[in-house]
């Protein structure tokens, strides 16, 4: 399924903005890191295009238009997501001891774990440099202070989300329950703040705001159930991680969670065991592969992604959207759940 085209409406001046608040950052070999990480360079300085699909500040511009508001307005609020977004994924590289992301190394794989450390901890601060500066923009200074305090707030869960995950991998009774409420805000928090951020930059009613970001929790959790999913069985030339990626760093995503879950009592303790390993090899990912088909697991996954898709589309019909604004959130939630990378 290609993405719709509405994904790519904003690209220019959310990548314009981005740079131009990184221009001025200093010493260089910080510059150097965070232009690295966004996509712009590669590791030596020269030119790259690894910009990823920025869904985040996107959302957050789509709905600002589709509740009438002016997408400039809402530019630096965007960025601001962006950024809050990557200090996140700096940092979870980190922790998670992952050196690849999308098929290049990770900032802590090149400059060690101190610097990117650093480099996280600067995505954040320029993120807050970026929301405070909505007013330049256009954005009254109410807007602004819900905006900024809603974002922070966003960003509070997201961390409570990533130390559960954490918490997660010494466990193999992870129940569904616990593991959506660890989704809700490891990567539902930022999906609600995108919506009702844009909402806050259209000027919408309380009830407006509430509504989108509900439709965005609800969609985060798809999002991350679709993700988890192409972990296990998605395709290399589209991932960027070979099939079964996720089973060998012994994450636990939602058909691991599953499987642990529903598979007989035999099984369970052979996953046990090679959960608790070190390094998983190939016979144990078929394995447990073999164990997944058995249960299901990728039909769950998409039933369960399905659900929260739905759940999100009831929220959007309730938040007052334009004819052409609530098309393209529709056509943004289904490309999603569709999507193969």
């Amino acid at each position: 399924m290609q993405p719709p085209a509405a994904l790519s409406r904003y690209r220019e001046p959310l990548e314009l903005h981005l740079r131009a608040l990184l221009d001025t950052q200093q010493p260089p070999a910080l510059r150097r890191m965070l232009c690295y990480h966004l996509g712009w360079e590669e590791a030596d300085g020269s030119t790259a295009d690894h910009t990823g699909k920025r869904l985040r500040p996107t959302l957050c511009l789509l709905a600002c238009e589709a509740l009438g508001g002016e997408a400039s307005h809402a530019l630096p609020i965007a960025a601001a997501l962006e950024l809050v977004h990557n200090f996140s994924l700096v940092h979870d590289d980190v922790q998670d001891r992952d050196r690849k992301r999308h098929g290049r190394d990770t900032v802590w794989a090149l400059w060690g774990e101190s610097q990117a450390i650093n480099a996280g901890d600067a995505l954040l601060a320029i993120s807050h440099r970026a929301i405070a500066s909505a007013a330049e923009a256009g954005l009254p200074t109410a807007a602004v202070v819900l905006a900024t305090g809603l974002l922070a707030e966003r960003t509070l869960e997201m961390v409570e989300g990533q130390v559960m995950d954490l918490g997660f991998e010494s466990r193999t009774d992870v129940s569904e329950d616990e593991y959506l409420a660890m989704v809700s805000r490891k990567t539902g928090a930022l999906f609600d703040a995108s919506l009702a951020l844009g909402a806050i930059a259209a000027g919408a009613s309380s009830p407006s705001i509430e509504s989108l970001g509900r439709c965005g929790r609800a969609l985060g959790i798809a999002f991350q159930a679709r993700d988890d999913a192409l972990g296990v069985w998605g395709d290399e030339s589209r991932t960027g991680k070979a099939a079964g990626a996720d089973i060998r760093r012994r994450k636990k995503s939602l058909p691991v969670i599953l499987t642990f879950a529903r598979a007989d009592a035999g099984h369970r303790g052979q996953l046990a065991r090679i959960y608790s390993q070190e390094d998983v090899g190939e016979r144990d990912v078929d394995w447990v592969l073999g164990v997944m088909d058995s249960l299901d697991a990728q039909a769950y996954c998409s039933d369960l992604a399905g659900r929260y898709r739905d759940s999100a589309l009831r929220e959007l019909a309730s938040a007052g959207l334009s004819a052409t604004g609530g098309r393209e959130l529709r056509e943004t939630a289904d490309f999603l759940l569709a999507r193969d990378y």
